[in-house]
């Protein structure tokens, strides 16, 4: 077995502002290894690219990484299907489906995050008629708290596929996920500017469904939509809503969505390209940095998004030293018992902060106060200071999960701080 490594040096997430109190940190490379890793250690949680924002992956105990397992991906065309290895990052799934010809429907704005860490949390890309990237999971394979490996499936009973779609990784470690795949297509992407406010409250359901994948950006200030991403598959009828005659103006070259150095995005201008050399918002080429920021996100029912908006607007003032970007995505709604965007059309709005903790943490109550009349759910990766309580009344599943989770891993091998709050 891969020995456990018990660092001696400070271990981060991402991003730099959480630092992991786990024990130790073991490297597994076959599944062989994690069933007997996990049938011999009293309590572990597993880790994925590092890329939450919150405590999801922290642990006292110890963490266990997926990286170091065989590269898998395994398609079979007649049930169009992959079967990857969980710690494969989506760049790696993306360039052997494209190379094969086939494709993901939809991927998250960065491709560097780990498959089963993204599904794990209900992370997403954007669409009305893209759901969460837990919803093209048909079927995977998790190390249960005894070390035995259970498959799960469609023909699983009693719902478990919805329920593990989407799990925190308190049902088990995830060792592969099979995913629904589709043949290969090509996208472009157009970019406008400063779309006034007036046009985005009066347009907003027309824009973001005139193409296959569309964005906004926005400071909240009086730029408006300071940026919005339009995502066109070159197979699909050509968007129709004029951005220009609503007042915005053609990006004359690359952007950033935070307005920084644009070398990392994915080609703008209308070039199309594969699927997933545009459906991320960064290049998989493009390593990103240890970034000094903090993101949040909350799914609200999309017929709600206008009316958020307008309450997120006095917020400029807040906003002004710390919001690097506010994106606002549309999700399709999924099946997944635990997905943001569980049984409802979804818009979310995802906000990256500097990395100034005590000032986030401020704006996020701010932000949680002004959105609690929609229904918000929060992203289970990223910061947030909801309650178990409001957790549990936004979730209407996640009682039911709790005592799937009790049923499963009984011990609490699975368990951490993060879930033994929320699993009350």
């Amino acid at each position: 077995m891969s020995d456990v490594i018990a660092e001696q040096r400070t271990r981060t997430n991402w991003a730099g502002n959480v630092t992991y109190r786990a024990s130790g940190l073991a490297r597994p490379t076959s599944v062989d290894e994690v069933q007997r890793l996990v049938a011999t250690t009293p309590r572990l949680t597993a880790l994925g690219s590092r890329h939450s924002f919150n405590e999801i992956a922290d642990t006292d105990a110890l963490q266990v990484s997926l990286a170091d397992l065989p590269p898998v991906l395994d398609i079979d065309t007649e049930r169009r299907v992959v079967r990857v290895a969980a710690g494969m990052v989506h760049s790696q799934v993306a360039a052997g489906l494209e190379a094969r010809g086939w494709a993901l429907a939809n991927l998250a704005s960065l491709p560097h995050i780990s498959t089963a860490g993204a599904v794990a949390t209900g992370t997403h890309g954007s669409g009305i008629r893209n759901p969460s990237l837990a919803q093209a999971v048909v079927g995977l394979e998790a190390v249960r708290a005894d070390g035995s490996v259970a498959r799960v499936d469609a023909s699983s009973p009693d719902g478990a596929l919805d329920a593990h779609r989407v799990a925190l990784g308190a049902l088990g470690v995830v060792t592969a996920v099979e995913l629904a795949i589709v043949p290969t297509f090509r996208v472009a992407t157009t970019v406008h500017l400063d779309l006034p406010w007036d046009a985005v409250e009066s347009s907003f359901d027309r824009i973001m469904s005139d193409a296959y994948s569309v964005s906004m950006f926005t400071s909240f200030d009086d730029r408006g939509a300071r940026q919005v991403w339009v995502k066109h598959r070159v197979d699909e009828p050509e968007p129709s809503v004029d951005l220009v005659a609503l007042g915005a103006r053609p990006a004359t070259g690359p952007v950033h969505p935070g307005e920084n150095d644009p070398a990392g995005v994915t080609e703008q201008g209308g070039v199309p390209g594969p699927w997933s050399e545009r459906l991320p918002h960064f290049r998989s080429s493009f390593t990103p940095s240890t970034g000094a920021e903090i993101q949040s996100e909350y799914l609200l029912p999309a017929a709600s998004a206008v009316a958020a908006l307008r309450e997120l607007r006095p917020l400029e003032e807040l906003f002004a030293p710390l919001l690097i970007a506010a994106e606002v995505r549309t999700v399709a709604a999924d099946t997944a018992w635990l997905a943001p965007s569980s049984g409802r059309q979804s818009v979310g709005v995802h906000f990256t902060f500097r990395r100034d903790a005590a000032a986030v943490a401020a704006a996020i109550e701010r932000i949680e106060d002004a959105l609690a009349p929609f229904d918000a759910r929060p992203h289970w990766g990223k910061v947030s200071a909801a309650s178990a309580e409001r957790l549990h009344a936004v979730y209407p599943r996640l009682s039911d999960f709790a005592a799937l989770a009790r049923d499963l891993d009984p011990t609490g091998r699975f368990r951490n701080p993060f879930l033994a709050r929320i699993l009350t």
